[in-house]
């Protein structure tokens, strides 16, 4: 059997990832957060507050998708849209203090699944897995922003 693709594995892992890191944040309290507001939780500036525009830019998803995500985490009391001081036509994407803690309370969560899998798997091997991507999603994104192609 050929080996297995990389973008399957590398979805496989992603979706390991997301169940414990979902049921985990359910135990926490934070039963209404679902993955479709990570396009704003983990882009935004957690103490400026960030954008529309910038937040899809960062999470390359489009200012359609991330202001429903923005709506809906509004709603739910996660965050406030500010006048932006410099410009007031447009608005500032700021965390409540319950946004504040889902943040904080997520960061702690993908640490430990960090660590339990540095402690099943090694250190050593998930340092480099984190290389390996980080170097790999860099490339990619230079190559995208100067429309270049990649150096191999």
């Amino acid at each position: 059997m050929p080996p297995r693709a990389l973008p399957a594995l590398l979805t496989e892992v992603k979706h390991a990832v997301l169940r414990r890191f979902f049921a985990r944040l359910q135990e926490s309290g934070f039963e209404d957060v679902r993955e479709g507001h990570g396009c704003v939780f983990g882009f935004i500036d957690v103490e400026h507050g960030s954008r529309l525009t910038d937040l899809a830019e960062r999470s390359g998803l489009t200012k359609q998708a991330v202001g429903e995500a923005a709506t809906e985490l509004e709603r739910l009391g996660y965050l406030m849209r500010v006048p932006d001081p410099r410009d007031r036509r447009a608005k500032i994407i700021m965390l409540t203090p319950r946004g504040v803690e889902a943040v904080a309370t997520g960061r702690r969560l993908f640490a430990e699944i960090e660590r339990e899998w540095a402690e099943e798997f090694g250190d050593e091997l998930l340092a480099g897995l984190r290389e390996a991507v980080e170097r790999i999603s860099s490339a990619e994104r230079e190559q995208a922003h100067t429309g270049t192609a990649l150096r191999m």
